[in-house]
């Protein structure tokens, strides 16, 4: 809101060419120097808050080595979103595997912070069940048994019954890139300068999604958005008691083999995808991993603090847009 005050002729000596006693002007002038200075105090706290937003909660690698992240509260009063970046999470038989997670709360943050400790920990342990059984990983099954335990555990707590999260997850390793996504965080790839996603949503509307909801004897109601039962904006996520079995915690999960043309994967809530597109956030990735520049900031600041966290980058990016959630990204060099 403008807080600025008019230049016309002040209303004191208006009133004193009408007539108005010396008193009454004191009195008046008195009352308008204290408005005028509850309107700067109201401003300057509402600049403060602002920032708090913005800002708050904001996480970053402090070296030039990748994955980069940040998950910043955006313009929400609570941050529900949480990261996970878990190095050789699993390292087995020579080979190592790395895991990244994006979840995005909803009705508060206790689910979401759930996943961030403890899904990468569940997964290990399938991981290791499935290598002593067998040489070949069934990354579905997997996904699918890790996701279900980790629904299994928040809905053994009362508090769960409308709280829940999304989850997009990535395993990688020096062969594969898998991928599993339960809701509408997204994860996408850049191979050779093509987009290519990772991830498909789980949105009420998507036809498949509306006939499983319906058989199941739910409905997506249009409540300020498509919504199952005219509460949820997402069809699958973690948690969400009292949605079930209409909302399901059961990931889709893709697998790719690495190619030397590889160049970096994203995973973002969201907040980063509700108003950039996979092809404009590759693209700034892309730029920020190039060096190229924009803004008032110098060639040499800039690059330094681009190239850092291009996470950061696409971050600012959405809240210029004006994204109105919570805004987490990882961002993955598959170079290394």
């Amino acid at each position: 809101m403008d807080h600025t005050v008019s230049s016309q002729p002040s209303s004191s000596s208006c009133r004193q060419s009408a007539g108005y006693s010396s008193k009454s002007n004191t009195i008046f002038a008195r009352r308008r120097r204290t408005e005028l200075r509850r309107l700067k105090v109201l401003s300057n706290a509402d600049d403060s808050l602002s920032n708090k937003r913005r800002f708050e909660n904001t996480e970053k690698e402090h070296n030039d080595n990748f994955p980069c992240h940040s998950s910043v509260i955006g313009r929400r009063r609570e941050m529900e979103d949480a990261v996970s970046i878990e190095k050789k999470f699993v390292d087995e038989n020579s080979r190592k595997f790395d895991f990244y997670g994006v979840y995005d709360g909803h009705g508060g943050s206790r689910v979401a912070y759930a996943c961030r400790e403890r899904l990468h920990k569940l997964l290990a342990t399938e991981m290791d069940i499935e290598n002593k059984n067998t040489e070949e990983m069934n990354w579905e099954n997997l996904m699918v048994e890790s996701f279900a335990k980790m629904d299994e555990e928040v809905n053994e707590t009362d508090i769960v019954d409308s709280i829940g999260s999304t989850a997009v997850v990535a395993v990688v390793s020096d062969k594969e890139i898998v991928v599993a996504n339960c809701g509408d965080s997204r994860a996408v790839l850049s191979r050779g300068g093509v987009t290519v996603p990772l991830s498909v949503d789980h949105k009420p509307d998507r036809p498949d999604e509306l006939e499983r909801i319906e058989l199941s004897g739910g409905r997506v109601i249009d409540w300020n958005g498509l919504r199952v039962l005219g509460v949820l904006a997402t069809s699958r996520s973690i948690g969400d008691r009292q949605l079930k079995p209409y909302v399901i915690a059961k990931p889709e999960v893709t697998v790719n083999k690495r190619d030397d043309a590889d160049e970096f994967m994203i995973l973002a809530s969201d907040g980063l995808w509700d108003v950039i597109s996979n092809d404009l956030a590759c693209q700034v990735v892309r730029k920020c991993l190039d060096g190229w520049t924009c803004g008032r900031r110098s060639m040499k600041e800039h690059h330094k603090r681009t190239t850092n966290n291009p996470a950061m980058f696409l971050t600012e990016l959405a809240m210029a847009r004006g994204s109105k959630d919570n805004i987490s990204v990882i961002v993955v060099n598959l170079k290394h």
